[in-house]
Parts: C-alpha cells; structure tokens; sequence
C-alpha cells in the first residue's frame, strides 16, 4: 500500500508551464515520485537507498 507522502517539492529542472515532477517523503522515510501534468499520476515508491541509488545513476547519465 502507498503510505502517505508529505512535502512535496518540484524539480529544478521542471518546466514553467507548472507540469513537473515532485518529490515527498512518507513519515517511515520512503520516497514517493509524481508526474505532475498526470492528472491521477502513480506515485513511484523508493527506499532511501533505492533513492540515493537513483539519483547517483542520473548524476552519471547512466
């Protein structure tokens, strides 16, 4: 089950026209990722290691 996220923060990469991608954090420290311009969009559930995992490939481009 998604457990609920909270502060949400938008991307600095994301366009202006407000259609981005979001970032909150659940109160057990999972990570949830939205698709903004998705009116219903999934939320992606990460762990913090999955997460820091993540975010180390993308800095590589990898």
């Amino acid at each position: 089950m998604t457990q609920m996220f909270h502060g949400w923060r938008k991307s600095r990469h994301s366009e202006p026209n407000g259609h981005c991608i979001e970032v909150g954090r659940a109160i057990h420290g999972t990570i949830g990722v939205r698709d903004t311009k998705l009116h219903h969009s999934p939320i992606l559930e990460f762990s913090p290691a999955e997460w820091a995992r993540f975010l180390e490939h993308i800095r590589r481009g990898t």
